[in-house]
């Protein structure tokens, strides 16, 4: 599984990266317009999910669980200083998504026991798109942090992300995570509908 974290370049905005990921043939988007108020964020999310709905695409906003309920969104991705899991779970109720970013297996477990969906865990690597980032994770990292949930028996879907490459990919996958996050990639790509295709292909 491939997600794709919306972003912009000079040449394309939030809406244009979320259609080119679509077309090169993603199935999960999250709307990630970190600093913008929600009036900004309602704007670029109604037609974004009208596209993923053509597309037959999940899609999921960072951060603002009232926009979700709102909206009609598949769910919300919640990073460490969003609203609790467990809250957004009385809220949403029992069938949304509910995404939650983790950086060390005790962030995965206690997500687990609060009620996620989906674990987003990194930062695999150094990246620009986040600001305070928590100690890198690397290949090991993941290895360790699968492991762990293994031994304890937590069966949540796993997304690498952070800074992650086409070429590293192969490796990722290899440490038993269920899925890779990707921004930038796509973006810097001189064909993104291309690039995001080719990225496909290595899960």
């Amino acid at each position: 599984m491939i997600q794709f974290i919306s972003h912009y370049t000079e040449q394309i905005s939030y809406l244009k990266s979320i259609e080119l990921a679509l077309e090169g043939g993603c199935r999960w988007i999250q709307l990630r317009m970190k600093k913008a108020t929600a009036d900004e964020i309602r704007e670029v999310a109604k037609p974004a999910l009208k596209l993923c709905r053509k597309y037959g695409a999940t899609f999921i906003l960072d951060d603002h669980v009232e926009l979700v309920k709102e909206l009609g969104a598949d769910g919300v991705h919640l990073g460490k200083n969003d609203m609790p899991i467990e809250e957004a779970r009385k809220v949403l109720g029992p069938d949304c998504i509910i995404g939650g970013t983790a950086n060390t297996f005790e962030d995965v477990k206690a997500h687990w026991e609060h009620g996620a969906s989906y674990i987003g865990c990194g930062p695999f690597r150094f990246t620009t798109t986040k600001e305070g980032l928590s100690p890198i994770l690397g290949l090991e990292g993941y290895q360790q942090i699968v492991a762990q949930m293994k031994a304890e028996g937590i069966d949540l879907p796993i997304v690498a992300i952070g800074g992650i490459t086409a070429e590293d990919i192969p490796d990722i996958m290899a440490t038993g995570v269920t899925g890779i996050a990707l921004s930038g990639t796509v973006l810097r790509a001189e064909n993104p509908v291309e690039e995001m295709k080719r990225l496909i292909q290595l899960i």
